[in-house]
């Protein structure tokens, strides 16, 4: 094929025999040892620091496996203190690595969270890089948070919202926990009936419609809902009792066990199709002229031998015997919440014992059109001091055509939204502006690649431009955008391929995902030699510092070519060492892959263990005099994307018969020896530079161009002015 015509790729390994190597790979992967895992004792020891004293952890139960931890309350009584579970039971969603955070969590029964500890990551940024004290700390700061609250990593424009500072230099990862924690947590306290669900956002409280009124009488009220029902027979009283110290205390006889223990009704008061029919005219008036803005008055009304208002109670005191339940918050009620009730109205209505009017006060932000309960509490007494209790709900939801529920403005439902976005998508809005500039910096990069001909016909402003692109990539790529691509990114995703693929487990870091895709799409086009040469931050900080050096005048030197070639095949068996650990543990080959300086020298700039610091640095001190020593021989990452470059389209780097016999220029000028003698460009070794491409358009500089003109020059007919060749440049 012509010189200046794209060709096939045809050196080294065909593609089928890559196909059929890369097959074989996944194969081997699949035999992997799986050991079950072990937290020893820590896992009882969050769960003392969260609940100090004499304790009991149940068994795990239900479907997220939840453990119910039982006690003694700090005023001695007994009963459920909280409890506790793993999230990896709850929510599988991948992290930096690839692979989840597992979480202990423990919630009180008021929706709190007590505790949140990481029992085990595979993080490599925390494994060998920051510590992994700070990943503790930063879980430590959900204690006291109520599942119900937003809780937003950084700065959030929602009032409304918790916020916590991230870990520099591990955003993706505190994102990952924050995920973790807030939904795992979420799903548990909705199962548990601690909270109920609203979709991720609390929303305003509903209003009770005032213009909306149909006369009713008692039966009507009961059998649409407005009113609700609760009957116990003392029978069903005594089972509730059975296994407790209050076993077979005033326990009925056969003959009583059906008889009314209490028949209890309850209602809101303040929709007027309930209201007006169960008070009459005069009296809901005055009572709606009484409330607050806020406050809701509730109808309680109740017969048979046990009373829900109770003998014990006293003025300025708690109705210790009924209370309210809604999104897990208990609403107690004192004297002055109370009116006693007398005068009802509404046809077929009952008798009853007792008639009471409760005022829920605006602090309870009670939201009447949210299903809530009425708690009735028996008491037992077993002793002189001691009593045991059970709890019965009556639930209460208002029939929907009495409320009107607000329109969510343009924050509720921007905060919906992002509530119901994945992880991965909230992850790339807030980090829409390294996205921005990363794609323009790649657009850029794609055209000076289509059009590499052009651009190197100019090569003052070539070697500008990609200093300049250089310098982009080591500040901007790497020590902000932290955009360093590694080895364990490609273990990782092989691994992927084989076991459970999920675009989910990429897609969380947005750097990383289109620098992938890019460095992807480059290879199959140009070869390794794009990412290796122009987007590898730590290849770039090597390239600029051996480019001063040489503007420096610091010698430079090269090693033979037969020992050069040999050398090449370390990265190669550093590779396959570490796809070999990671099948039996990545964890391991997360470690082993120290190799690469890239955690030090870009992602951790340099704030690490000294003797990382010093393995980075002797590289780049070695990189003075001779360039990019470790890219050539030690990189595992660049072996990894050598292999498929053997699949290459294209061959874009133009040749000439002449280059290699007898022309050497290049050769001797490839900074990083990826010419061979006999002029054969090694697309797995190149790095991409153009230089060649600028010799090869170069009149003054090719040897074979001169020739050419010289030749061209001597058949020139008398008296036509030869044009001046300078002469040939030893190469350096």
């Amino acid at each position: 094929m012509k010189s200046n015509q794209l060709s096939m790729s045809s050196d080294g390994l065909s593609p089928w025999k890559v196909v059929c190597l890369f097959l074989l790979l996944c194969a081997l992967s699949t035999v992997q040892v799986v050991y079950a895992k072990s937290y020893g004792e820590i896992e009882q020891q969050r769960i003392a620091l969260a609940f100090p004293g004499d304790i009991a952890v149940s068994a795990p139960e239900g479907e997220f496996n939840v453990r119910t931890i039982s006690g003694k309350d700090g005023s001695g009584k007994a009963g459920v203190l909280g409890y506790v579970f793993q999230s990896q039971d709850v929510v599988n969603i991948p992290a930096y690595s690839g692979k989840p955070i597992n979480m202990q969590v423990i919630l009180d029964p008021a929706g709190e969270i007590k505790d949140a500890y990481v029992l085990e990551h595979h993080e490599p940024i925390l494994l060998v890089g920051i510590p992994e004290s700070k990943l503790h700390d930063f879980a430590a700061k959900y204690t006291g948070i109520k599942v119900g609250q937003r809780v937003v990593i950084g700065h959030s424009s929602d009032p409304g919202a918790v916020t916590i500072d991230a870990i520099s230099g591990a955003t993706v990862t505190v994102m990952v926990v924050n995920e973790v924690v807030t939904r795992a947590a979420h799903e548990v306290a909705v199962s548990l009936g601690l909270i109920t669900d609203h979709g991720g956002v609390k929303q305003k409280p509903a209003t009770v419609r005032e213009d909306i009124y149909q006369p009713a009488d008692w039966t009507q009220l009961t059998g649409n809902g407005a009113i609700r029902r609760l009957k116990l027979t003392r029978g069903q009283v005594d089972e509730a009792f059975a296994g407790s110290k209050a076993e077979g205390v005033h326990k009925a006889s056969a003959e009583q066990a059906n008889d009314t223990f209490i028949d209890l009704y309850v209602t809101d008061l303040n929709p007027p199709t309930i209201g007006r029919n169960l008070l009459g005219d005069n009296q809901y008036r005055f009572l709606m002229r009484d409330l607050k803005p806020g406050e809701q008055a509730i109808g309680v009304f109740g017969q048979g031998e046990y009373s829900y208002k109770g003998s014990g109670y006293v003025r300025g005191g708690i109705f210790d015997r009924v209370q309210l339940r809604q999104f897990g918050e208990v609403i107690s009620f004192r004297d002055m919440d109370h009116e006693r009730l007398s005068d009802v109205f509404a046809a077929g209505m009952p008798k009853f014992d007792e008639m009471s009017i409760f005022i829920i006060r605006p602090q309870a932000e009670f939201d009447p059109g949210t299903p809530w309960t009425l708690e009735l509490l028996v008491r037992r007494q077993t002793g002189a001091i001691s009593a045991e209790f059970v709890s019965f709900e009556l639930p209460y939801q208002m029939p929907e055509e009495y409320l009107e529920r607000p329109l969510p403005t343009a924050e509720e439902l921007a905060a919906a939204e992002e509530a119901s976005r994945p992880i991965w998508l909230n992850i790339w809005y807030q980090k829409s502006f390294q996205i921005g500039v990363i794609v323009v910096a790649l657009l850029l990069l794609t055209i000076i690649l289509f059009l590499q001909d052009t651009f190197t016909k100019k090569p003052h402003f070539l070697h500008w431009l990609r200093r300049g692109y250089l310098v982009f990539t080591v500040v901007f790529i790497g020590w902000y955008a932290l955009g360093q691509l590694s080895v364990v990114n490609v273990l990782t995703f092989v691994h992927a391929l084989i076991q459970d693929f999920r675009w989910e487990l990429f897609l969380t870091d947005p750097v990383i995902f289109i620098i992938w895709t890019f460095t992807a799409g480059s290879i199959l086009l140009w070869g390794r030699g794009v990412f290796c040469g122009w987007l590898c931050p730590f290849g770039a900080l090597q390239e600029l510092i051996n480019e001063t050096a040489r503007k420096l005048k610091i010698r430079q030197f090269e090693l033979p070519f037969a020992l050069h070639e040999r050398l090449w095949a370390i990265k190669y068996i550093i590779l396959l060492m570490l796809f070999g650990i990671s099948l039996e543990s990545m964890s391991a080959a997360e470690q082993f892959a120290e190799v690469e300086p890239f955690k030090t020298a870009i992602t951790l700039k340099f704030d690490r263990q000294w003797w990382f610091v010093l393995y980075a640095v002797i590289l780049l001190v070695i990189n003075i005099f001779t360039r990019k020593v470790y890219c050539r021989y030690v990189c595992p990452l660049g072996a990894a994307l050598a292999i498929p470059t053997k699949l290459r389209l294209f061959d874009w780097l133009k040749r000439r018969k002449e280059c290699g016999d007898p022309c050497q220029l290049c050769a001797k000028e490839c900074e990083i020896q990826a010419i061979h003698p006999d002029g054969k460009i090694n697309a797995n070794e190149c790095h991409y530079c153009l230089d060649c491409q600028m010799t090869y358009h170069n009149d003054n500089k090719c040897p074979p161009l001169i020739n050419k003109h010289k030749k061209r020059n001597k058949k020139a007919p008398e008296g036509v002015q030869l044009i001046p060749v300078i002469d040939l440049v030893e190469a350096r």
